[in-house]
């Protein structure tokens, strides 16, 4: 097999490399290599040890499972990342063959014992004119050892399969399956000055000028972002330096990083090779004037403007580590705090004082403030939720664990509001299990008064009843205040007092649900040691700032929807005190209730003394209700979606579509939605099961069910339509499969999966 299809090729080997071979990266710097520039020594393990690996190993199966259960159209982005993070694991449990082993044990006897190595993708049809994958494959720098190369192998075969690089696939309407991988190895040389250049300037390359940029010691902490790189723009007929842009550094220090002879130097070497390639080049070099060495050379990317902002994004929601402990930080020390303090401002207003016009404004300013949070939420919240996903596969790639979600357990015990407001409901509804007066007096208030229930009214029932309910009423209180501040379905849940009177005589009737769940006992201790061990006492610093991290996204990723939310609810609040106002003038009519996109119009009302009426009328079905998708009399068999909390539990559907069923839910009932958000998580305790349209391990229902150790499986295409209330389900968690309808024999209701507890 060597001879015709060789699993490995030196880069200064004979004659040229085909880039069908050992894809565009490698071919392109052995190429350099034999036309005299200075390029690392190395060697690249070509597609035929990729396949070989992939066909030894049985990957495929495992790959076609994970990206067959739907097609990648109806694939959220987190399903898409939970896909690729199996696939990673799966990669990372195989072991190379013996030939593979052979081979490259072999050709890195070349480079001394501790010679620290850069193992770096080079896929098929990378670093084109058309496409640039720049970012979405993986590149592992500092390797040393036998086991750590081989691991970093596997880990770039895996990054073909990552989920940007997927996605990125997906937009240039490549096929995934078509894709292979070379890998390149080559031996890392330290340099104090490393960066990029361009021989045309990329957002204009009619120009005549180039562009450089340096950092201080090695490229990728310019490719990564962790540094700001000094720039220059340099005229390319005469080598004058146009412009020169110092990078912020810590120090202050603005010394050019780059002496004139290096420029020179920079400069020559691209226009070298614009004449062998015919292309102008994007390149990045490492070290100084005669020392300067090529690390890569491929096109200025002429992909499509919106081509390259959509790989843009991805590459945005996987931010290095350095950014990522930018973000911790701003988003820790001053974003929450920034979005508490507005939120408690909001709160505390007395709007029924203020006239018209201030009320006006307050509509206004509350609006722009919801719109501003919202943009940070997009800018800076959902990049840093990247926090959890790079403790995942940082977990993985170190410990390498039978389950990819063993991490998952050094979450655990995060004070999430969502959490914080849980037990005050459990210790509530615990009150209710043990005062059987009380419960019949509330229970008795929600007979009489079912559909328009005030608390005030409640509270004098209460207290007139003489059921010891004074302890009550203050929890009550204070859990509405601290916590229901929110939405769910446009509407605020601060005023829907019988909506959570209902939920607590549920929980209190289910004592199991008060205990915190069924899951296994985590030893989070463990876990870090493991990972601790598994990375070495020089990394330990690095891997307990990523476990920090992780957490503070996990738990920030869930507050900071609550919080954003508590702003939507202050929003309402005023549009409900506008509304309240221009309906007894007569300027508001009509049944409907006017929502958060009409607070201009209901401002522009308050100043305007005779404006025409308004009429709000009420929605024939909610704005997100879909019509139903299933045929009268045609019930599906089974659904097909992702194992999201394992165990197998039963029970009659609940829909949640909107803030009514959220009073109709009933302990023992099988939630089925678009997804568990933090608003509503209060259910989940009563939920014999769990079944979402919205997939992803890492989404909130999945977390929050697995803590709970209640099945849970997510990505249903259209599982809200498909399944309706009533219908009798089966959720298996452990292996993705809601089947729907009573079980045929007794030995399929208490089936369980191979593997489960």
């Amino acid at each position: 097999m060597d001879s015709d299809r060789p699993l490995l090729i030196p880069l200064d080997a004979p004659g040229p490399l085909d880039e069908k071979i050992v894809g565009g990266k490698a071919a392109k710097l052995g190429r350099l290599a034999h036309a005299g520039f200075r390029v690392p020594k190395g060697f690249c393990l070509t597609i035929w040890a990729y396949e070989a690996f992939v066909e030894d190993s049985k990957i495929a199966a495992a790959i076609g499972m994970e990206l067959g259960r739907k097609s990648m159209d109806d694939m959220r982005w987190e399903e898409i990342w939970d896909a690729a993070l199996r696939i990673r694991a799966t990669f990372l449990a195989q072991p190379l063959s013996d030939l593979l082993r052979e081979r490259i044990t072999e050709a890195s006897s070349g480079f001394g014992a501790s010679t620290p190595l850069a193992v770096r993708s080079s896929a098929i049809g990378e670093d084109s004119a058309g496409c640039s994958f720049a970012g979405l494959h993986e590149s592992i720098i500092g390797v040393r050892g036998k086991r750590a190369l081989e691991d970093a192998v596997r880990l770039v075969w895996a990054s073909l399969w990552s989920d940007a690089a997927l996605l990125y696939r997906k937009e240039l309407a490549l096929d995934p399956a078509q894709s292979r991988m070379a890998v390149l190895v080559q031996e890392m040389v330290d340099a104090d000055r490393s960066g990029v250049a361009f021989a045309r300037d990329p957002r204009d390359l009619r120009k005549e000028r180039a562009i450089i940029e340096s950092v201080p010691g090695p490229c990728s902490l310019l490719v990564d972002g962790a540094i700001d790189p000094d720039r220059w723009e340099i005229d390319r007929e005469t080598n004058r330096v146009i412009t020169w842009l110092p990078g912020q550094r810590e120090d202050g220090d603005e010394t050019p990083l780059l002496e004139p002879r290096d420029l020179e130097v920079i400069l020559e070497n691209l226009l070298s090779i614009e004449r062998l390639f015919h292309w102008p080049p994007d390149m990045e070099w490492t070290g100084r004037s005669a020392s300067l060495t090529l690390l890569q050379a491929r096109p200025i990317t002429t992909a499509p403007p919106d081509t390259d902002e959509t790989r843009n994004w991805y590459l945005t929601l996987r931010p290095g580590d350095a950014r990522l402990k930018r973000l911790r930080e701003r988003v820790v020390e001053q974003l929450i705090p920034e979005l508490e303090s507005e939120g408690d401002a909001l709160a505390a207003e007395d709007l029924d004082l203020l006239d018209d016009w201030k009320l006006a404004d307050a509509l206004e300013k509350r609006s722009e403030t919801v719109a501003k949070w919202k943009q940070i939420y997009w800018d800076e919240f959902i990049p840093f939720a990247h926090g959890v996903r790079r403790l995942a596969t940082y977990y993985n790639d170190a410990v390498q664990p039978e389950d990819p979600y063993e991490f998952v357990g050094l979450l655990r015990g995060q004070p999430l509001l969502a959490a914080q407001r849980n037990r005050a409901i459990a210790e509530l509804a615990r009150q209710l299990a043990s005062n059987e007066a009380l419960r019949t007096a509330i229970e008795n208030v929600l007979e009489r008064c079912a559909g328009a229930l005030q608390w005030p009214d409640t509270r004098e029932a209460l207290e007139r009843a003489g059921v010891g309910a004074e302890s009550f009423i203050r929890a009550f209180e204070d859990l509405v205040e601290r916590f229901l501040d929110i939405t769910y379905d446009h509407q605020r849940l601060h005023d829907e007092t019988e909506l959570l009177l209902r939920n607590l005589i549920e929980l209190c009737r289910r004592p199991d649900s008060l205990e915190g769940g069924s899951s296994a006992p985590v030893d989070v201790a463990s876990l870090e040691q493991r990972l601790l061990d598994a990375v070495g006492p020089e990394r330990h610093a690095e891997a307990i700032d990523i476990i920090e991290t992780g957490r503070v996204s996990w738990k920030l990723r869930d507050d900071d929807n609550l919080l954003v939310s508590r702003l939507e609810s202050q929003l309402l609040r005023a549009i409900e005190v506008a509304a309240s106002r221009l309906r007894e003038r007569g300027t508001l009519t009509g049944a409907g209730q006017p929502k958060r996109e009409h607070s201009g119009l209901l401002a522009r009302a308050l100043r305007t003394e005779s404006s025409d009426p308004i009429a709000f009328e009420v929605s024939d079905r909610p704005l997100d209700a879909e019509p139903s998708t299933r045929s009268m009399g045609e019930t599906p068999r089974q659904l097909i979606g992702q194992p999201a909390s394992p165990g197998v539990g039963t029970g009659l559907v609940r829909c949640i579509r909107g803030r009514d069923d959220l009073s109709r839910f009933r302990s023992g009932e099988v939630i089925v939605c678009d997804a568990i958000q933090p608003t509503m998580t209060h259910l989940v305790p009563l939920a014999s099961a769990i079944v979402e349209r919205r997939g992803g391990m890492l989404i909130h229902g999945a977390i929050i069910a697995r803590e709970l150790g209640i099945p849970c499986v997510n990505g249903v295409r259209d599982a809200a339509e498909l399944l309706e209330d009533g219908d009798f389900v089966t959720v298996d968690g452990h292996l993705g499969i809601v089947a729907v309808g009573e079980p045929e024999f007794d030995l399929e209701l208490h089936f369980e999966s191979p593997g489960a507890d």
